[in-house]
Formats: C-alpha cells, sequence, structure tokens
C-alpha cells in the first residue's frame, strides 16, 4: 500500500495532475498493487484566502509519505517567489531532498530544434545538486535603496552536500546501464574553491568506480555540446545553480516544457516528483493544456516506488503515443485532442 501526497496546485496544475494520477490508478490496477492519496490544496488560492503558504505541520506529513505529486506553482495574483520559495524550495529543503534528477529524453515523433538528432542522439540524464549552491539563500543587502547598495549571495558547497550528490549520479550511471559515462559539468577555471571541491570529490569517488568513464566540462562548454553534440553525454552531475539553467535548456531539446518531467529525491526517504512547466494561468480550466510531462512524472514515480515494469509501461505507452502521430502539436490547444483525452489515451495504454 503507497500513500501518495497530492499537491495541485496552481493554474493548470489540477488538470495535469488528474491526468497523471488517472494514468498511475491505471498502472496500479494492471500490477496489482494498492495506493491512497491524500490531497494537499496548498499554492495561491489558499495564500490568498488564509495568508498561509506550507506550515510546519504538513511538512510533518509529508515526511511519512511514500511519495510526493506536485502540479504546479504560480499565481498571476501573489508576488514571484512567495510560493515558489514558500512550497516547492521548502519541500526540497526541509525534507532534504538533494537530487535534483532529468531525464533529458526525445521520444520518436517529437520534433526538436536541433537538426540532424533524433531520440538516438537525445537520451541523457541530468543529476542536479538540490539543496546548496546559491539557492541556499544565505546573503543580504548592505545600504538598500541607496547609491551605495551592495547585495551578497553567497555559494555554499559542503563536502558531504557534493560528495552524496556526486556518488548518487556515479551510482545512478552504473543502475542506467548505458553509455557508463558521467560527465562533471561546472566552472573549475573561475570557481577555483567551490568547484575545486568539486573537482576533488569527483575524482576520489570516481576511483570507487572504474567502470564508469570520467569527464569533466565547464559549464558553458556543456551547453554548447548539448546543442551540437547531445549525443555525447549519457549522464552529467553539476551544482544547482547550472543544473537549473542546463536542464531548461534540456527541456527545450526534447521537444519543449510540455514533456520534461522531474524528481525531487532523496534516495532514503520520501520524494517528490513534478512536470517542470509552470501553472500557465490563462490555460486554467480549459482542458488544453498537454499533460505528458505530468504522466511522465508519474513513469519517475513508479520507479522511485520499485515499480520498475510499471515505470516502463507509462514510458512505453507515452512513446507509443507520440510516435504514432496522433498529436499533431504539443502545444496548448494545438495538440488535436483535450488535456483528458490525451490522459485517457495514456492510461488506456497501460492496460492494454
Amino acid at each position: 500500500m503507497y500513500k501518495i501526497a497530492t499537491i495541485p496546485g496552481d493554474g493548470i496544475g489540477p488538470e495535469v495532475t488528474q491526468e497523471a494520477m488517472k494514468v498511475f490508478g491505471a498502472v496500479a490496477q494492471k500490477m496489482g498493487f494498492n495506493y491512497e492519496t491524500v490531497e494537499y490544496d496548498f499554492g495561491g488560492d489558499r495564500y490568498l484566502k488564509t495568508g498561509e503558504v506550507l506550515p510546519d505541520s504538513a511538512l510533518d506529513e509529508l515526511r511519512e509519505m511514500d511519495a510526493i505529486y506536485l502540479g504546479a506553482i504560480g499565481h498571476p495574483d501573489v508576488k514571484p517567489g512567495i510560493l515558489e520559495k514558500g512550497i516547492l524550495l521548502k519541500i526540497r529543503f526541509d525534507l532534504d531532498l538533494y537530487i535534483n534528477l532529468r531525464p533529458v529524453k526525445l521520444y520518436p515523433g517529437v520534433w526538436t530544434p536541433i537538426k540532424d538528432k533524433g531520440p538516438e542522439e537525445i537520451d541523457f540524464v541530468i543529476v542536479r545538486e538540490n539543496t546548496e549552491g546559491l539557492y541556499a539563500g544565505i546573503g543580504g543587502f548592505f545600504k538598500r535603496g541607496t547609491p551605495d547598495e551592495v547585495a551578497i549571495q553567497e555559494m555554499i558547497n559542503t563536502r558531504k552536500g557534493v560528495e552524496r550528490c556526486i556518488r548518487y549520479a556515479f551510482e545512478f550511471t552504473r543502475k542506467r546501464d548505458r553509455e557508463k559515462k558521467l560527465t562533471l559539468c561546472d566552472k573549475a577555471n573561475v570557481l577555483t574553491y567551490a568547484h575545486d571541491l568539486w573537482r576533488r570529490v569527483f575524482e576520489e569517488v570516481g576511483e570507487e568506480y572504474p567502470d564508469i568513464e570520467k569527464d569533466c566540462a565547464f559549464v558553458d562548454a556543456t551547453t554548447m555540446w548539448m546543442i551540437k553534440n547531445p549525443e555525447w553525454f549519457d549522464v552529467i552531475v553539476t551544482c544547482n545553480m547550472f543544473g537549473d539553467i542546463i536542464t531548461d535548456l534540456g527541456a527545450m531539446i526534447q521537444g519543449g516544457m510540455g514533456v520534461a518531467a522531474s524528481g525531487n529525491l532523496n534516495p532514503e526517504s520520501v520524494a517528490m516528483f513534478e512536470p517542470i512547466h509552470g501553472s500557465a494561468p490563462k490555460y486554467t480550466g480549459k482542458n488544453q493544456i498537454n499533460p505528458i510531462a505530468a504522466i511522465s512524472a508519474t513513469g519517475m514515480m513508479l520507479d522511485h516506488l520499485g515499480e520498475a515494469e510499471a515505470a516502463q509501461l507509462v514510458d512505453g505507452a507515452i512513446s507509443d503515443l507520440l510516435e504514432s502521430g496522433k498529436i499533431k502539436d504539443l502545444a496548448a490547444g494545438k495538440m488535436g485532442y483535450t488535456t483528458s483525452e490525451v490522459g485517457d489515451m495514456v492510461a488506456e495504454a497501460v492496460v492494454a
């Protein structure tokens, strides 16, 4: 019996969450496992009504779940940063979800802006450190609002945080068993303290994995090679800020935000899964948004729960649907199907 927390969130979040859990339910029926869901209404509407973002009592409840599913966060009537920091980042930091896992996979039949590249060339995974770096929020202002204002934001890299991220990346590369190549993406030629630590740990931990090919690339070079030769990458491990940047680039080369999913993981505890797209408030309630990324996040959640065969069923159903050409365009309102119809097609495919 799996216990799943759902946070549908804002905008189109509830719509894509509904389709994701529809597919999850179909897979559960097919594979014969049981689950229950607990829904939380955290998001913009609740904040506007009560002033509450995410209480500590809810975090205690989330710690007891097997997984968390998040639809989308972001409300046009709430100042940017309040919900993102108060919900998404708070869950990541307080639950110590120190890995952000982002597959970059081009499905058959999906257009990519990279000429002459296809599914065989675009299939790698980015492992992003998720709780340190510049996103730790260490810093402040001096003489704010004056011509002499100073703003300081410090990058925090601990030996523990770097090592556990790199070790996870090596283990994941071995488990993925594709090219068995791990690339460290950094800026060690400029960030000579922080990324010297990353390089030293990468080399030291790498000695325990003689079967894994090791490579290092500066972040600017990484972005170039992701466009020119994405087939060079198998798994990339990187710090929080660089991971935030290159994963969005990865989403674009795999067909856009409507296809990309992510997991926020702590291998020893609960994990949270989500599509990476925003709440798209202008499409709220129109049943036009593409739910593929949300459904793909469900597949990642299944894999985390140990239901590897179920995860493969979801991925295969998505792949077959996209390869079939039925969906002409992944953009909202241009699919030729409604959000719920796409969810139905995937759900039907996994039980067929």
